[in-house]
């Protein structure tokens, strides 16, 4: 329907009433179908339900929980609403996810019971298992005609400084990228699994895909490889998307894969990090029928960047431009090699209320992504790397100074450097190089269970090695490359 203006109408883009829309999976890949009709009257009775409960529009809500079906709900209804909901990511710390809840301005945290103690003091929260049902009001709703510059969502990222920023998204935008997406593969009918946690992008744009083309939406709450398996095997599922330590971690459960049937699944879908030539031959082995795409996305720019329609992008790249986005590389190395910059309607609003921080916009309307970029004769793109020292494991960006402020809040702790080393699984991982206070007896255990409760365990190094002096460069300035270079030298990480 091409009337459609609020994303929280999305269902509307596909009118099949009595078809699946979604279904929450188990660990054996057990799952009851909700249909489109049934969301849809969830998720009016729960934007009724914000008015009864005093929540107006430009309000903004949280969402502190595991992927389902009434995720689903509470975000579409909240979006008709024209109240913003705001994903917060459950694995951060407890203080890094009350500082996010208040700097969202969040009435209400809506949350799982298995995170109920995550929820911060001093805002109300509401259990979904226990609660939902007394915010919901049912009844038809009229979904609120967002004005251009309307927040539809909030989502949370890290960014180029380390602390999250809440990005702005329109209704807008995000009704584009629906669109834009169902014109370059046709959904309907389609089952797509989503085990990425719906507070990441790459999970909750395929999510909305889902819901607007007609595909069902197969939501495991987190990933477990095995689980992952049988949701494939059970809920025959015909699109797969994951980041790729996902698919890693999948093809290393050997048993299961053996007496599983994955014959149904056609695409494998994969983004948030690059995909190596290893690990694509590993999944044309297992999955010979499937179409790979290996997309690029972001939270500020949108998951819309480039597309491989004719499937003839080399191993590793992410394609061509979209036709419906303006793509260049900046820097000494253009047009070939450079910063990413890119222009589309998925751009971003801008970051809320961070005005320390300088808008990645530039005056002429691209989002710089300061990701490095590289295109070859015929035109195809690779990512290269990043701009500055935060590295990607398992889909989740690590800073090294964010790691290194957190080791160095230990009491035995002198001065802390983390680097990067390979991993099969997670593409890389941190590790560190501590210098301990005099007299100090700190271990390598000790640290790490330190770092495991004060920040999220993808951030966590996994070795630590004890030195006496950090190393410096010709430039005075700490040589990351030689600790790189030493880390390497190690045995390799278990």
């Amino acid at each position: 329907m091409s009337d459609v203006s609020n994303l929280g109408a999305v269902l509307a883009l596909s009118p099949d009433a009595a078809a699946p829309a979604a279904a929450g999976v188990g660990p054996d890949g057990s799952g009851t179908p909700l249909s489109r009709a049934d969301l849809a009257a969830r998720a009016a009775a729960f934007a009724r339900g914000l008015g009864r409960h005093g929540v107006a529009r430009g309000e903004r809500i949280a969402i502190l929980a595991a992927n389902g079906t009434d995720y689903l709900a509470i975000l579409l209804g909240a979006m008709q609403a024209g109240v913003t909901p705001a994903p917060v990511n459950y694995r951060f710390p407890a203080s890094t996810i009350a500082r996010i809840v208040a700097d969202s301005g969040a009435r209400t945290v809506f949350h799982d019971e298995e995170r109920r103690a995550l929820a911060p003091d001093g805002v109300p929260a509401v259990s979904i298992e226990t609660g939902l049902d007394g915010w919901l009001d049912p009844g038809p709703f009229e979904p609120v005609r967002p004005r251009p510059d309307e927040v539809a969502l909030m989502l949370f990222t890290s960014g180029s400084t380390g602390r999250p920023k809440g990005v702005r998204l329109s209704h807008a935008s995000h009704l584009w990228v629906t669109r834009v997406r169902m014109a370059d593969d046709a959904l309907a009918g389609e089952r797509m699994l989503i085990a990425a946690p719906l507070y990441h992008m790459n999970a909750l744009a395929n999510a909305l895909l889902a819901l607007g083309s007609g595909a069902t939406a197969l939501l495991l709450p987190q990933f477990q490889a095995r689980a992952y398996i049988a949701a494939i095997d059970r809920q025959r599922a015909t699109w797969i998307t994951a980041v790729p330590p996902m698919i890693a971690m999948m093809l290393r459960e050997k048993e299961a894969l053996a007496g599983a049937d994955l014959t149904s699944v056609r695409v494998v879908r994969m983004g948030s990090a690059p995909v190596t030539d290893a690990l694509a031959a590993q999944i044309r082995r297992l999955l010979p029928n499937a179409r790979i795409i290996n997309a690029y996305g972001t939270t500020e720019g949108g998951p819309v960047a480039f597309r491989d329609p004719d499937g003839r992008a080399p191993t590793g790249s992410v394609g061509r431009p979209h036709p419906g986005v303006e793509v260049r590389l900046a820097g000494d190395g253009a047009p070939d090699l450079g910063v990413l910059q890119v222009k589309s309607p998925a751009i971003m609003l801008g970051y809320h209320k961070r005005p320390d921080v300088r808008s990645p916009i530039t005056p002429d309307g691209f989002y710089d992504t300061g990701d490095v970029f590289r295109r070859d004769r015929d035109g195809f793109y690779f990512f290269v790397g990043r701009t500055d020292d935060m590295f990607v494991s398992g889909g989740e960006n690590i800073f090294p100074g964010e790691v290194e402020a957190m080791l160095e809040t230990h009491a035995d702790v002198a001065q802390a450097v983390v680097v990067p080393v390979d991993d099969e699984i997670k593409g890389q991982k941190p590790v560190a190089f501590v210098v301990r206070r005099s007299g100090s007896a700190l271990d390598e255990a000790g640290l790490k269970a330190y770092a495991l409760a004060h920040a999220p365990a993808y951030q966590h190094p996994r070795r630590v090695w004890f030195v006496d002096q950090i190393p410096l460069a010709s430039t005075s300035k700490i040589d990351r490359a030689a600790l790189a270079a030493r880390a390497r030298a190690e045995p390799p990480l278990a």
